[in-house]
């Protein structure tokens, strides 16, 4: 996961681990990047607004590689702004916050 609230982060990692999720918590793209290259069968969510490189340049990074991961984007944006920042790309789900256990599991079920 890929979110600088350390909040949204915590309570993320509670509510996965949880279901079972191993979870890896990143503060912005930087860190994902130099921890190594997600893989196809692993969920990476990211936050739409994070400091350095922006939620949707991770995004695209994430859905180019050969074998990308599930993606899914967090954000407590407008409508607009996502629009704006998701223009041609099509991550797995989008969730809206403030985050809640059922769109959680709905996204990425119990393991």
């Amino acid at each position: 996961m890929v979110e600088d609230d350390a909040g949204v982060s915590d309570s993320l990692a509670l509510i996965l681990g949880n279901l079972g999720h191993k979870v890896i918590s990143y503060p912005d793209a930087e860190s994902l990047f130099k921890a190594g290259l997600p893989e196809g069968a692993d969920a990476v969510i990211v936050d739409l607004s994070l400091p350095g490189i922006p939620g949707a340049q991770l995004v695209r990074w994430l859905l180019s590689l050969a074998s990308p991961p599930r993606v899914v984007v967090i954000t407590g944006q407008s409508q607009g702004f996502i629009d704006h920042q998701l223009r041609g790309l099509k991550p797995t789900w989008l969730v809206r916050k403030p985050l809640d256990v059922d769109a959680i599991t709905r996204v990425l079920p119990a393991v």
